[in-house]
């Protein structure tokens, strides 16, 4: 059985979810969200009828912290925590994540995040691609799944598969939207990581944001035309000579037009930008362009 739980980011629903699976070995947790969310992960596991201490393997898609910030909180009740061996030594010691993002969001970071604290090596289990991990009754593949981060995976249940952020952010009955914070935005590697998910002919997609869906095709059809508008778009003006702070602005409201014309109210947008903000896309796109530039 899989329980999504529901981490009620900033008090926000269906957001950001975690994805408890029970299996023979006792449950598995896939992503774990930011620590600031913890008790409400530690009320949804219990929902479910265990306990924190009984989730002893985590799987992570990638180590952003709104995905992996309270993964060393399992940790310390024992867990194993398996990973891209690109995010394991930030995992081990995650002082520069924490840096890097206290640059982004300041005096914001304990009510958006919480703390990250060190996990110990021998608890980071890095994977390979295609790598089976054997739970008994069930077994879970990893699939290097690039793009949106170099360290993300995507892992396969059977004929779903649980994408991350590789698959996008859609909430509800509104589009798919490419979440494309720095600093590893790569459209070449995101693309090719689409069709990685598609010639996995899944039949259901669990998304971290949010939920899941069975028009898988069609979905990622969409992400991708959706992730080449939202290049391009930031592309032109940032060769007119716009800067990132004149771009911010006048791209999220172009990208909240869009979700209106999709029939979004104000209050769904409100989660877009909690599961996905806006301005994030315009500093990751900007970075991919620029990188794109003096390679020429």
């Amino acid at each position: 059985m899989i329980h999504l739980i529901d981490l009620n980011f900033l008090g926000i629903q269906k957001a950001i979810g975690s994805y408890l699976i029970e299996t023979s070995k006792g449950p598995v947790l896939i992503e774990t969200g930011p620590y600031s969310t913890f008790q409400t992960l530690s009320k949804g596991i219990e929902s479910a009828g265990y306990k924190v201490s009984d989730i002893q393997h985590v799987l992570l898609t990638h180590i952003h912290l709104d995905h992996a910030g309270s993964a060393w909180a399992f940790a310390e009740h024992g867990a194993k925590i398996y990973v891209h061996p690109f995010g394991s030594k930030n995992m081990e010691d995650p002082s520069r994540l924490m840096e890097s993002a206290t640059r982004i969001y300041g005096d914001e970071m304990d009510r958006l995040w919480g703390t990250m604290k060190s996990i110990n090596q021998d608890q980071l289990i890095s994977v390979t691609d295609g790598q089976t991990l054997d739970f008994e009754n069930i077994q879970i593949k990893a699939w290097f799944t690039p793009g949106h981060a170099k360290h993300h995976i995507a892992w396969q249940l059977g004929d779903v598969v649980f994408t991350g952020d590789v698959a996008g952010v859609k909430i509800g009955e509104g589009p798919v939207v490419p979440p494309c914070p720095p600093p590893d935005i790569n459209l070449e590697d995101w693309l090719a990581s689409i069709q990685i998910l598609k010639n996995l002919k899944p039949n259901k997609l669990y998304l971290t944001h949010y939920d899941n869906l069975t028009n898988v095709e069609e979905h990622l059809n969409h992400l991708a035309d959706i992730l080449h508008d939202w290049a391009h778009w930031i592309k032109v003006k940032w060769e007119s000579g716009q800067s990132a702070e004149e771009i911010t602005p006048q791209f999220m409201e172009y990208t909240a037009s869009q979700l209106r014309k999709k029939g979004v109210d104000e209050q769904g947008i409100k989660i877009y930008e909690a599961a996905n903000p806006s301005w994030m896309s315009v500093a990751g796109l900007i970075r991919y362009w620029k990188k794109k530039s003096e390679q020429v």
